[in-house]
């Protein structure tokens, strides 16, 4: 960790460890943010953390469970202390097994929902106080476009669905302090969780990869960067006029 400037704007990014949320902190330390980096396992976060360092970033990481509303608070408290007040928090952590309706047993739908939705409420909770305090602020949440209806996961989209719920109204509620609040609605991402589909249905994730990108009209999966480099928008200066919004990031319109 390096000491953060004075003025500098400190951003919290969960699920950081990897892909996408690797993706988001990386483009916001390029962008002048200092960066608490937040997953599971604080080892985990390591290669984020000294990938930004070694760019000229701040950033520090905690571990901290997002379902766990005392981690959360915790982790918020000691990136206040270490980097400065959080006015840009990216709910990122996410979790989403495949499971049938008539298996999903109610402790697995509570632990999708705690990662996906209470997660994001427990994160925003807690640096709300700093964005009022600074006049200013962009919450960024990380849904998908399992949140218009995924056969495959109904707790996951579900849990996606409220996220987008939860934006519109933090938009609604906050848009008089300076606080902008939206959301990003990735498609088919190279990631941990595309991985693990393809394993689960017994393909090569480089085949996966090819049949998925024949029905994306730009002809092509996503990478991390693509959401990255939407969350840099939302959370610059030039995005104070949108708020409230679904941003569906998947290469092509989501009905």
């Amino acid at each position: 960790m390096t000491p953060a400037t004075h003025g500098q704007r400190t951003a919290i990014v969960t699920g950081a460890a990897r892909g996408i949320g690797a993706a988001v902190a990386g483009r916001l330390a390029c962008e002048g943010l200092a960066i608490g980096v937040i997953d599971l396992d604080e080892a985990d976060c390591a290669g984020t953390v000294e990938m930004i360092i070694a760019g000229g970033g701040s950033a520090m990481a905690v571990a901290a469970d997002v379902a766990e509303e005392a981690a959360v608070i915790d982790a918020v408290a000691r990136i206040t202390t270490e980097l400065g007040p959080p006015t840009v928090p990216v709910n990122n952590a996410g979790i989403g097994p495949r499971a049938d309706l008539v298996e999903l047993t109610t402790q697995q739908w509570d632990t999708v929902l705690g990662v996906n939705l209470r997660g994001p409420f427990f994160l925003t909770r807690a640096v709300v106080p700093h964005m009022l305090e600074a006049g200013w602020g962009r919450i960024v949440n990380v849904s998908s476009i399992s949140a218009v209806g995924d056969a495959a996961r109904v707790d996951y989209g579900s849990a996606k669905a409220g996220l987008i719920g939860f934006t519109k109204s933090l938009a609604l509620q906050l848009g008089r302090h300076g606080i902008t609040a939206n959301a990003i609605a990735p498609g088919f991402v190279v990631s941990d969780m595309t991985r693990a589909s393809a394993r689960r249905l017994g393909h090569e994730f480089a085949e996966y990869q090819r049949v998925a990108a024949q029905s994306i009209p730009v002809g092509r999966v996503g990478q991390p960067e693509d959401i990255a480099h939407t969350a840099s928008y939302l959370v610059s200066p030039e995005a104070g006029f949108v708020s409230g919004q679904v941003v569906y990031v998947a290469g092509g319109p989501v009905d």
